[in-house]
């Protein structure tokens, strides 16, 4: 029996991870309990930028990407969030639909960028531990 490279393992866990976070991610945004607004409006950020971390880990798995997907993913996602500051008809259009909306976002705030450091961090040490795993 042949058994999975790290880099097969860290990939499949950087997967599964994905299958986990995107449905909780969604749901963050419809959740209606407590904290909702906190939920709705901060959390889901941190959940966001998990996402796109082991999205691109599953693509590019490498050792060096652990860290580098997601200081990559933090100024991609801090530049989105400059970005809806400009308002252009044909963005606001695109950020209309449902999948413009969850991918560019809507509305300028500054404490996300608090979010996306978390979600980062979270999700470079996810991709750190799964290189770890035997």
């Amino acid at each position: 029996m042949v058994r999975p490279s790290k880099t097969q393992k860290s990939r499949l866990l950087a997967v599964l991870g994905l299958i986990v976070l995107i449905p909780i991610g969604l749901y963050s945004k419809a959740y209606s309990g407590i904290a909702s607004q906190w939920v709705n409006n901060s959390l889901g950020a941190v959940f966001y930028e998990m996402a796109w971390c082991f999205l691109f880990y599953s693509v590019f798995p490498t050792p060096k990407a652990v860290w580098r997907i997601p200081l990559a993913v933090f100024l991609v996602t801090c530049g989105l969030e400059f970005l809806q500051l400009w308002q252009p008809d044909w963005l606001q259009a695109i950020r209309a639909t449902f999948l413009g909306k969850m991918i560019l976002g809507t509305t300028f705030a500054k404490a996300d960028f608090f979010y996306y450091v978390i979600g980062c961090g979270l999700g470079g040490v996810a991709l750190w531990g799964s290189r770890r795993v035997k």
